[in-house]
């Protein structure tokens, strides 16, 4: 008997999708979607080809665009009309993500989860109130417990607007405990929370700033965000996280972090994300458009990476040309 052949048996036209380990569907996917305030026209984001800002007046069209390709949830961004130190506009009653996400709970079928945050919304494109001096001194960062009260009360807006699930991004220690608190006390204890649980300070953003025009205006994040060189850290804080009450885990980035979704995957039983950020997505469009990558096997292929690394849900700029390829 040949046993050198014979896993080759199984990889013919036929049988292998029979025994393919790993599947991936557009129900796995999340789209996200930029909701800008400030404009009245769709603008073309030139970092992340094929995506847009879309004006308030456009998200239920835009949300609608999504659903037609398969793909059932997505996550909003909002690109404010103004900006101030505290990012007052995030929270507001009238905000943009708040204004978008009435209309789409209303007019769609849409899961609706909301992005909280609040760099898209401070005049110094930080994750929070920042320190006095913290534009002259670069070993201050963020007032953490300050910032916590203001992502509760984004969390809170976002809620009282209709938004199925609340995604706090911004790293701040206590955040998820905060929002859960937040939530319940105002009778919105059924409102899951999606925490970015491990969210590295990422060379891989850079798209994504340009979109949501969220660019810190000194400094960087490396204060709030995780250090690219840690895993073990990254336990510690999805552990906490757990024990405050996230209903789902994200990690982010994905591509050169599966090790990480692979441990949270391991370690916990809560459902598990990955955000394919906007710098994944930037470079295999930059390689297919100088003919060195087949966009859509690329992509493909990425996300099922992803999947094969025990994520249950894919955040990614991806979702529709893929969910329209399966």
């Amino acid at each position: 008997m040949n046993l050198t052949d014979r896993p080759r048996r199984l990889r013919t036209d036929g049988i292998r999708g029979l025994v393919s380990e790993t599947s991936l569907a557009a129900t796995d996917l999340i789209a996200p979607v930029f909701v800008d305030a400030t404009t009245d026209e769709r603008l073309p984001i030139e970092s992340m080809p094929g995506h847009e800002r879309v004006p308030v007046s456009d998200a239920v069209a835009r949300v609608e665009e999504v659903l037609e390709t398969g793909v059932e949830a997505v996550m909003l961004f909002g690109i404010p009309e103004s900006k101030d130190e505290r990012g007052s506009r995030a929270w507001a009653e009238n905000g943009v993500v708040q204004e978008a996400t009435r209309r789409v709970t209303r007019e769609t079928d849409a899961y609706v989860i909301t992005d909280v945050c609040l760099c898209e919304y401070t005049s110094h494109g930080h994750c929070g109130v920042v320190e006095d001096r913290a534009e002259s001194d670069p070993t201050l960062t963020v007032k953490n417990d300050e910032t916590l009260d203001l992502l509760a009360k984004t969390a809170v807006s976002h809620a009282e607007a209709g938004a199925d699930m609340v995604a706090p991004s911004s790293m701040t220690d206590g955040m998820v405990g905060a929002i859960r608190d937040a939530l319940d006390d105002a009778g919105h204890d059924a409102v899951p929370i999606m925490s970015y649980a491990a969210k590295y300070e990422s060379a891989f953003y850079g798209p994504f700033r340009d979109a949501a025009d969220g660019a810190p205006a000194f400094g960087d994040r490396r204060h709030y965000q995780m250090d690219p060189a840690n895993a073990r850290e990254a336990m510690r804080e999805v552990e906490l996280d757990v024990e405050q009450g996230a209903d789902v885990l994200m990690v982010k980035p994905a591509l050169a972090y599966l090790d990480i979704v692979r441990a949270v995957r391991e370690s916990f039983d809560h459902p598990v994300a990955a955000y394919n950020v906007s710098g994944e997505y930037a470079m295999i469009h930059a390689a297919s458009e100088k003919g060195w990558l087949d966009l859509e096997a690329a992509a493909h292929e990425s996300l099922l990476a992803m999947k094969r690394a025990g994520a249950d849900l894919i955040l990614t700029y991806f979702a529709e040309d893929i969910a329209d390829a399966l």
